[in-house]
C-alpha cells in the first residue's frame, strides 16, 4: 500500500530534481554532477514538514554560496503544486517545505481504507527469509535473556512479513554433545540422591532445582527401577528423558509468550543424515579446506575472518563450528534467500567465522544477517539477579511472565536497541500508571475504545461517519494538537518499512509511545463527542484512525490492544 508520506517525499524529490534541471537549462547552474536528493523531517517546530540540504551539497560542485543556490531552486519551486503551502530558506541554505493541512488530512481515509493492513507494503524484492532465534540449549528452562531474543525475533518476523516477505521462524535444538551428556548425568545422580544415596556432583554438572524436579517426576513414575546396574546403562535413558522434559518446558514457554515456530530443528538430524561430512565435502571441493597441525581448517581468513578455523580436529572429531556450517548449508538447501540469526552477547566473536563460512560455501555475505542482543539486567529491590543455568540461580522467563504478564514482558524487551543492554524493572512493568510504557500505550487504545462506546451510546454510527465524512468536514480539524496527530499517523508506514529494512523492531514501541503521548494530551484538551455534529464527525474519524494505528503497531509487537483497562 503506497502511503501518503512516501508519496509526498517522492513528489518533492521529483520537484526539486525538476527545479535543478530548469536552473541548469537556464544557465544559472552549470555542474553536471547531481548529488542524491534527500528529505528529512525537521526535529523542531517551525522548520516545516520536510527539509533538504541539496543546496549545501551542490555548493562545491557549482562553486556558489549554498544560500544563492537555494534561492534559485525556490524560485523554480514556488507555485508548482497546491499542496506546498510555503517554502523557506533557513541558515546557510537549508530549504524547508511547509505542506498544506489538506495534504495531511488526506491520510485519514487512507488509514480507514487500509484498516488492519495500514502500514503494510510490498518490498521491491520479495525474499524467502528464515529467522533462527532463541535456540537456547535445552539443558534448562528458558531465562529472561532468551525471552529478549524471542520478542526480538518474532517482532522482526512480523515486520518483514508486513513488508511483503515470506518468513519462517526456527528454533535450533542443540540436542547432542557434551552439555547434553552433563544434563543426563546430573539428573541420574539427583535421582539416586532421592533414594538416600550421598552423591557428589562433578564439575560441569547442572545444579538447578529443576534437575531435582525432573528426578522426582521420574522417581514417582518409575520407582527405583533405575538403581540397578552400572551408570553407563542408565545414562542414555536419563539424558533423553531430561532432554525431552526440558524441550517440553521450552515449547510451553514459547506458546505462552505467543511465539509459533514453524520448525524445531534438531542438531541430531545433521549427524543422522551425515550432513556435517557433506558440508565439509562441499568446502573441500571448493578448495576451501587446508591441512595443518594434523587438523583440517576452513580458510576463513580468505573472507575477512581474523584467523582460519578448525573444522576437524587432529583426533578426527568434527568441531561445533563444522556443525554450524552444515546447519547453514541446510538452510540454504531448503530454498531460503536470506538467513537471519539472532544470538546472545556471548556469540559476538562467532559472527566473522559464520560470515566467512557462508561465503566459502558459495553464497554472498549479505545473505546472512546476524543480530547480537545484549544481556537483560533484571532488577528486584534495586539489586541485579545473577543468571547461571548451571548454578540454578537464573530467573526463568516463565517467572517474569507470571509476575508482570506477557504484554509487559514483550514490550519491555523491545524498548531498546538489541545491541544495547536492557534494564528490566519488574516493579515498573507492573504499575498501572503513565510511568509504565506498555500501560501508557495500551491505555491510549482503551481510552479510544471508551470514546467509541460513548459515541455509540449517543446515537453515532461510526462506520457510517467514516464512510460519509469528506475533506470539507475534516478541515474542521484545525487545532495544532489535531494536526500533530495526523502528521504522526502519516509517519507510520514509513516507520514500519524502515524498521523492517534496518532490522530494528525497537523503533515501533518508541513510535507508539510518541503517538500515545499525543493522544493522551489531545484527550485531556478536547472533547471528541460534542453538540457540534460536523466537528464530532471529523474528530471521530481522527481518533478511530489513531486506534487503528495503535492496534496495528501493537499487533506487530505481539502485544494485545485491550478495549478496557
Amino acid at each position: 500500500m503506497e502511503n501518503q508520506i512516501n508519496f509526498g517525499k517522492s513528489a518533492l524529490i521529483n520537484l526539486i530534481a525538476e527545479a535543478l534541471a530548469a536552473c541548469r537549462a537556464d544557465g544559472l547552474l552549470t555542474g553536471t554532477i547531481t548529488p542524491k536528493i534527500l528529505l528529512e523531517s525537521p526535529k523542531h517546530e517551525g522548520q516545516g514538514d520536510f527539509a533538504t540540504t541539496i543546496s549545501l551539497m551542490l555548493a562545491k560542485i557549482e562553486k556558489k554560496a549554498p544560500r544563492a543556490i537555494a534561492e534559485m531552486l525556490v524560485t523554480q519551486l514556488e507555485g508548482q503544486v497546491d499542496w506546498i503551502e510555503k517554502i523557506e530558506i533557513a541558515g546557510p541554505g537549508y530549504i524547508n517545505f511547509f505542506l498544506s493541512a489538506d495534504y495531511w488530512l488526506k491520510i485519514l481515509p487512507i488509514i480507514h481504507k487500509g484498516g488492519p493492513n495500514f502500514g503494510c507494503s510490498l518490498s521491491s524484492k520479495k525474499e524467502k527469509i528464515l529467522i533462527e532465534f532463541v535456540s537456547a540449549n535445552p539443558t534448562g528452562p528458558l531465562h529472561v535473556a532468551s525471552g529478549r531474543a524471542a520478542a526480538l525475533g518474532d517482532a522482526l518476523a512480523n515486520l518483514l512479513e508486513a513488508t511483503g516477505h515470506s518468513v519462517d521462524r526456527e528454533y535450533y535444538l542443540n540436542d547432542i554433545g557434551v552439555q547434553v551428556s552433563f544434563l543426563g548425568r546430573s539428573t541420574y545422580l539427583r535421582y539416586r540422591e532421592l533414594f538416600g544415596e550421598a552423591v557428589l556432583l562433578p564439575e560441569g554438572s547442572y545444579q538447578g532445582d529443576y534437575i531435582i524436579d525432573i528426578a522426582k517426576a521420574l522417581k514417582t513414575r518409575d520407582g527405583d527401577v533405575h538403581l540397578k546396574g552400572p551408570e553407563s546403562e542408565h545414562l542414555p535413558f536419563f539424558t533423553q528423558y531430561s532432554l525431552h522434559t526440558i524441550i517440553a518446558w521450552i515449547k510451553e514457554d514459547m506458546r505462552r509468550f505467543g511465539i509459533n515456530f514453524d520448525c524445531w530443528f534438531s542438531e541430531k538430524t545433521l549427524e543422522d543424515h551425515n550432513e556435517v561430512e557433506a558440508a565439509l565435502k562441499v568446502l573441500d571441493d571448493k578448495k576451501m579446506l587446508i591441512e595443518k597441525e594434523g587438523a583440517r581448517w576452513l580458510a576463513s581468513t580468505s573472507f575477512g575472518d581474523d584467523k582460519d578455523r578448525v573444522v576437524v580436529r587432529s583426533n578426527g572429531q568434527t568441531t561445533y563450528f563444522a556443525s554450524d556450517i552444515a546447519y547453514h548449508l541446510n538452510k540454504f538447501d531448503r530454498g531460503y534467500d536470506r538467513l537471519i540469526d539472532i544470538w546472545g552477547a556471548d556469540h559476538h566473536g562467532y559472527v566473522g567465522r559464520i560470515k566467512a563460512a557462508v561465503q566459502a560455501l558459495g553464497y554472498e555475505a549479505k545473505q546472512v544477517n546476524i543480530l547480537i542482543h545484549q544481556l537483560v539486567n533484571l532488577l528486584r529491590d534495586g539489586k541485579p539477579i545473577k543468571m547461571s543455568k548451571r548454578a540454578g540461580t537464573f530467573v526463568r522467563l516463565s517467572e517474569v511472565m507470571d509476575e508482570v504478564g506477557v504484554d509487559a514482558t514483550r514490550f519491555f524487551f523491545l524498548m531498546r536497541r538489541s545491541d544495547s543492554s536492557l534494564d528490566f524493572d519488574l516493579e515498573l512493568a507492573k504499575k498501572a500508571t503513565n510511568e509504565n510504557p506498555v500501560f501508557y500505550v495500551q491505555y491510549a487504545h482503551a481510552r479510544l475504545c471508551s470514546i467509541m462506546r460513548v459515541a455509540k451510546e449517543k446515537g453515532w454510527h461510526i462506520d457510517e461517519v467514516i464512510q460519509n465524512t469528506n475533506l470539507d468536514t475534516l478541515r474542521l480539524l484545525t487545532l495544532p494538537s489535531e494536526l500533530s496527530l495526523v502528521r504522526e499517523l502519516s509517519q507510520y508506514p514509513a516507520l514500519i518499512k524502515a524498521a523492517a529494512e534496518t532490522m530494528e523492531p525497537h523503533r515501533v514501541p518508541f513510535y507508539l509511545q510518541t503517538l500515545a503521548g499525543l493522544l493522551h494530551s489531545y484527550y485531556f484538551a478536547c472533547r471528541v463527542v460534542t453538540d457540534d455534529k460536523a466537528l464530532t464527525a471529523a474528530r471521530l474519524v481522527l481518533v478511530t484512525a489513531v486506534r487503528i494505528v495503535l492496534q496495528n503497531g501493537l499487533k506487530l509487537l505481539g502485544i494485545s490492544a485491550p478495549e478496557k483497562m
